[in-house]
């Protein structure tokens, strides 16, 4: 069988997780990376073991070779790089979020289906066993009626004001950073396991940081590097450190949220509880193989990862036999063995998360800051 060949545009962290990713896949190749002017092309090439390699995303797109790209750059170059692609007629496989505005991803949107070419916005988080099988609990009607959906995203990578990336600049990142990056997943998240929509919502936005000392120099992300005090330039910030969200969903389940990127000893910290008339569930995402599952008439239950234990809906997204962990980077690869058996299969369901779901990310995000701006609730979309 061909293999379907692809372009990675961007190789910072996710980048790289996005090209281990596809080498776990048979029917793919990686075709050629797209770097930064900033980058050496040749030593990331040689690093990554790629034979081509371009710091003009048109060359790469121009290529007839190229089935798809996968576009992990800095946000402001989602959208033209994006569309530029479902134009040139290839698949496309975007980072969140999706665009810079609600304007941005409704006009990819539409791109994309006036090109009939197979998008999603990689909100991989979905893809956890343990959160499939939370949303096929909640489905089957164990819980009851939802009532209450709560939980945090919190991590510690900014907490100082020495620590520096792109995403704290809102010419790079868009105007959100710690709702856009993270808080993105909570909802949509939340919303695939529910099966509801967050109807209204209450948001508290705050920068705690109001400025940073930016590195004269590189620095990776994550890396949580020091540097000396004369290496540094003070910079003002205009994106969030942190955030509190009350949200309706319909006309009696009600639920909140926080987001942080400020919080120490929090590396990666994505946690929700859901409770309903008859039961509740919890997942954290730093222990990802556990389910818990809460009764108030009998024992509590902890259900561990284990593919014959799980239902069948859930079985397909573990590959692994029980107590053989399966995290963050097989999240990758379950999204990507779907998008491109979509491209492979014209017939096959597009059973992720499309330009759509961005696109509702996105308008959430927008009813987030209009609340902030209100000091007061607003309708979402």
């Amino acid at each position: 069988m061909k293999k379907l060949k692809t372009v990675v545009f961007g190789t910072g962290f996710v980048g790289r997780v996005h090209i281990e990713g596809i080498r776990r896949l048979g029917n793919v190749e990686l075709y050629a990376i797209g770097v930064g002017p900033q980058d050496d092309g040749n030593k990331l090439a040689a690093e990554l073991c790629v034979d081509r390699v371009s710091a003009d995303y048109a060359t790469l797109l121009a290529d007839p070779s190229v089935d798809a790209v996968h576009v992990c750059t800095p946000n402001a170059l989602h959208f033209p790089i994006a569309k530029a692609a479902l134009e040139a007629g290839k698949h496309v496989l975007c980072e969140k979020p999706l665009a810079m505005s609600v304007d941005e991803a409704r006009q990819l949107v539409e791109v994309a289906a006036k090109t009939g070419q197979r998008n999603c916005t990689f909100h991989n988080l979905r893809f956890y066993p343990m959160i499939q099988q939370a949303r096929q609990i909640v489905a089957s009607g164990e819980l009851g009626e939802v009532l209450i959906v709560q939980g945090t995203y919190s991590q510690d990578w900014l907490l100082y004001d020495t620590d520096w990336n792109w995403r704290l600049v809102s010419a790079e990142g868009g105007r959100s950073r710690t709702l856009a990056d993270i808080g993105s997943h909570w909802c949509d998240g939340m919303e695939h396991v529910t099966g509801q929509k967050i109807t209204s919502l209450c948001a508290d936005i705050q920068t705690f940081h109001k400025t940073r000392k930016r590195p004269k120099r590189a620095v990776d992300t994550f890396s949580g590097k020091a540097l000396r005090p004369e290496d540094y330039e003070e910079i003002a910030i205009d994106t969030e450190d942190y955030a509190a969200v009350m949200f309706h969903m319909g006309e009696r389940t009600r639920g909140s949220f926080t987001v942080s990127q400020v919080s120490a000893g929090r590396k990666n910290s994505y946690r929700f509880e859901i409770f309903g008339t008859k039961a509740g569930l919890a997942w954290d995402g730093e222990s990802q193989d556990r389910l818990w599952i809460g009764s108030r008439n009998s024992p509590n239950q902890l259900l561990l990862k284990d593919p014959s234990l799980l239902s069948p809906e859930a079985r397909s997204f573990a590959d692994l036999p029980g107590g053989h962990s399966e995290g963050y980077d097989d999240t990758f690869k379950q999204v990507f063995r779907r998008f491109y058996r979509s491209i492979e299969d014209p017939k096959a369901p597009a059973d992720y998360p499309q330009f759509a779901d961005g696109l509702r990310q996105l308008t959430i995000l927008d009813a987030e800051f209009t609340s902030q701006e209100r000091r007061g609730w607003v309708n979402v979309g």
